[in-house]
């Protein structure tokens, strides 16, 4: 994946960051309405690929599940973030990540991951663990 995709705290959705000023940097929603904004420096801002999953032996990058679903899935997800049942949410997990360690991922931590998933496959993101982000 090569742009740089951000969740912002209190902001819903993911970004895409287009440009960077001296206080700011300038991002687009990745929904269907592309609306850009400028975000401050004091946003609590984090980038997808600085994310693991915890596993029964070390973590995985989020970007390494979300490729796992995408190569299980081929497109986004029947399931929703907001109604998914706990056995949902859970099988969902299994298929993302087999070893998902089920003691430290919380049930809110799967709905973010399933979330954030459907947000990327709706707005035509197929590579996610691309050589890019395996260097880093």
């Amino acid at each position: 994946m090569k742009d740089t995709i951000l969740a912002i705290a209190g902001k819903p959705g993911l970004f895409r960051m287009l440009s960077r000023g001296n206080n700011n940097i300038i991002v687009e929603t990745l929904d269907e309405t592309k609306k850009r904004t400028a975000i401050g420096m004091r946003d609590r801002i984090t980038s997808l690929n600085d994310i693991a999953m915890y596993t029964d032996e070390d973590d995985v990058p989020l970007m390494k599940v979300f490729q796992n679903i995408y190569d299980a899935l081929k497109g986004p997800s029947p399931l929703s973030h907001k109604t998914a049942t706990a056995a949902e949410l859970e099988e969902f997990m299994t298929t993302a990540l087999p070893a998902w360690d089920k003691d430290r991922v919380r049930q809110s931590d799967i709905k973010k991951l399933l979330q954030w998933y459907n947000v990327l496959a709706k707005a035509g993101y197929e590579e996610y663990d691309t050589e890019e982000t395996k260097e880093s």
